[in-house]
């Protein structure tokens, strides 16, 4: 079952009050006793410095025990900023953590998306289904239904739902607000047959006037108008504007019931009349009187007004007649905690009009399928986070691993140690303005640190018996990647990270020397993360074997399934070759048949199916064809790749395709981390391998 859902519009002002409280009702009564968050990952700054209404309510009537600070990530003023500097991933990285630190204390998270005010309307969609997205959060579209016949609403509803499904999105169903009563069952309809999946839940919701109409108050703190009577009457709804400038004969036909009059403030003939119109039998009661120009009665009619009991809002304001009468117009009604009525009335038209039992089950059914890109590196994070790891950088000249220490340093997710010319590593921080404080970070020079006889003498000792001398251990000790090899030898570092200047023999050859690979495997092999728009896949071996035999890809297998599983990707591997199941022949197709009998036997844990191709291993349709029964067809995320050459190739191709992000390689096999760069890494490149490499040092 999820543990979220997003409640998206496709416009301003659909009623995302009505459907969030109802939800939340029908999520509190689901889970007894539950934690249910609400959040928002932008929201709309308000002037006064009031609280964001949608979060406020809910927070309010429900008495959710949630800080409000910790229910939004960003006022939309801060979005601005954040996009104008081209930090699109800073903004959904920070929507990410925000999230999942309230996920964290709760059962159930209510996300509700922006206001769609005052901003590009194409930009604020692809926002809200990019966090959607990045979240793993199914949507539930909120649309309007308002003065719309059932076949434009039904077109709208498929254009948002064909929309958010090109960002990867799971679409639970879609709710109709302000429909008009008379034609809900042809709306519904409409929608019904222009779906292709049975499975969404579709509800149509009436519009309420009472819902939808402001109060007198709402309209008094909008204009931030002065009340001059009826305090005791603010709740009064305000379905009606009249600009009152006739005299009486002739403006009193117009009036209408609740309606608000509109008139200058010295207009003591309005004034007197609309009280006794409103009184009378004959005509309908009006919700106030605005009065305008800044003019107010005059002492005699004030003392006239003050003598009448029950006296409905009458409210001034300075502004002119047409300018008040502009500004009222777009006032919107809100639900607020103060006003239970409201609240009841909107819970109530949730039931009636939303199945809760189908939407209920919806929910229940839904499971995360994937993990988008931001996520997989946040988790990666917050684990590095939580048990700090040592990792040393042999390269500490090289500019773009000072730019990944910097950031690694401010998420706070390792200790660092930098190898290399101490005087040259400082002068380029301080020429470049890195934000590295120096006491945070450890700085050696090999050739001169403290430990490095201790150092060579070890290297002697354990490579004496392949005839290496004392002077050749001196050499090799002053060189980087044997010193920050060593440092994690003994265990002075966790993990190694190397490769933006060296080459991967240079990076990898100490290790294989004398870290050596772990018990039960005879290769070091290596696997690429590839972070996907929807989903992350393990690719291996992409880096190191050139043409593995039968029992080395076995190996390569189990190690990159057991990667998998220690970063939170359900391994289901597959065996990759030019033929599924039993319908090829030859050497190479025979290999991987081998392989994936060696790992059924050495791991009868582990889902494995091969020798599979690659369309059969990732696409369903494929899969019922070619492997019908298989539980790994259609859904691998771990993909074996029978030699170097193809792995390589294909890694290197779906990355320029598709834009996935690559991480790695990721070495595997070795009794201690080290890992590999390739020498055009970008700075976030390197910070997510040191993250990796930190992670696998937990694991040991």
């Amino acid at each position: 079952m999820t543990n979220s859902i997003y409640l998206t519009t496709t416009e301003p002002y659909v009623g995302k009050s009505l459907v969030s409280l109802g939800i939340t009702a029908m999520l509190l009564r689901n889970i007894p006793g539950g934690r249910i968050g609400v959040f928002r990952p932008v929201i709309n700054e308000a002037a006064d410095g009031k609280r964001d209404k949608n979060i406020n309510l809910l927070l309010s009537h429900f008495k959710l025990d949630i800080d409000y600070e910790e229910t939004y990530a960003f006022t939309k003023r801060e979005v601005t900023e954040v996009l104008a500097k081209g930090n699109s991933n800073d903004l959904v990285d920070r929507v990410i953590k925000k999230y999942k630190a309230l996920e964290a204390k709760t059962d159930f998270v209510v996300c509700i998306g922006s206001d769609f005010v005052g901003v590009d309307a194409a930009y604020e969609f692809d926002l809200n289904a990019e966090i959607a997205h990045n979240l793993g959060t199914p949507i539930l579209i909120l649309t309007n239904g308002a003065n719309r016949d059932p076949e434009t609403i039904a077109s709208s509803t498929v254009v948002a739902i064909d929309s958010f499904r090109e960002h990867d999105c799971h679409i639970l169903g879609v709710i109709v607000n302000r429909a008009d009563k008379s034609r809900l069952e042809d709306i519904r309809e409409a929608v019904r047959a222009r779906l292709d999946d049975s499975d969404y839940c579709v509800a149509v919701i009436p519009t309420n006037k009472t819902l939808g109409s402001p109060t007198v108050e709402e309209i008094k703190d909008a204009l931030n108008a002065d009340v001059l009577y009826g305090w005791n009457q603010l709740r009064n709804k305000v379905y009606h504007y009249r600009v009152i400038a006739m005299q009486l004969e002739h403006y009193l036909p117009y009036l209408q019931e609740n309606a608000l009059l509109i008139t200058p403030g010295d207009r003591g003939d309005v004034i007197l009349s609309a009280l006794q119109a409103s009184q009378s039998l004959n005509y309908p009661s009006i919700a106030g009187i605005l009065l305008t120009g800044g003019l107010k009665p005059a002492e005699s009619l004030r003392k006239l007004l003050d003598g009448l009991p029950s006296l409905p809002p009458i409210l001034s304001t300075p502004t002119d007649t047409f300018t008040t009468a502009t500004q009222v117009e777009p006032i919107r009604a809100y639900i607020t905690p103060d006003n239970q009525g409201k609240i009841e009335l909107s819970l109530r038209m949730f039931e009636k009009y939303v199945n809760t039992d189908r939407l209920g089950e919806l929910i229940s059914a839904t499971h995360p399928t994937g993990m988008s890109p931001r996520m997989f590196i946040y988790n990666l994070q917050q684990k590095a986070r939580a048990n700090k790891k040592h990792i040393v950088l042999p390269e500490g000249t090289e500019l773009r691993i000072l730019k990944a220490v910097e950031i690694l340093l401010f998420q706070e997710v390792v200790d660092v140690t930098l190898l290399g010319n101490p005087h040259e590593i400082k002068q380029i921080i301080q020429n470049e303005g890195l934000r590295i404080d120096l006491d945070q970070i450890n700085i050696v020079e090999p050739c001169s640190a403290p430990q490095f006889d201790e150092y060579a003498d070890t290297l002697y000792e354990l490579r004496k018996h392949k005839g290496i001398t004392r002077e050749l251990v001196h050499d090799l000790m002053c060189d980087v990647s044997y010193f920050g090899t060593m440092m994690v030898y003994k265990g002075v570092a966790d993990g190694m990270v190397s490769g933006a200047v060296h080459t991967t023999l240079h990076t990898i050859r100490p290790a294989l020397q004398f870290i050596k690979t772990k018990p039960g495997f005879s290769v070091v092999s290596s696997v690429f993360f590839m972070a996907l728009e929807d989903r992350v896949l393990v690719y291996g071996d992409c880096a190191v074997n050139p043409d593995p035999n039968a029992q080395e890809l076995a190996e390569i297998a189990i190690a990159s399934a057991d990667t998998a599983q220690a970063f939170g990707i359900e391994p289901k591997v597959a065996m990759l070759s030019y033929s599924s199941g039993d319908s090829g022949k030859g050497a190479e197709v025979e290999k991987v048949r081998e392989a994936t009998r060696i790992v059924k036997e050495r791991r009868p844990d582990l889902l494995v199916e091969g020798p599979i191709q690659y369309d059969a291993a990732v696409d369903p349709n494929v899969a019922k064809t070619k492997l019908p029964n298989s539980k790994v067809a259609g859904q691998a995320t771990v993909f074996i790749f029978p030699d170097l050459n193809t792995g390589n190739n294909t890694y290197k191709a779906v990355q320029r395709e598709t834009g996935a992000i690559a991480i790695g390689p990721v070495l595997q096999g070795l009794n201690k981390p080290v890992n590999d760069l390739s020498r055009g890494c970008t700075v976030e490149d390197i910070v997510n391998t040191v993250v990796i490499t930190a992670i696998q040092a937990q694991m040991e």
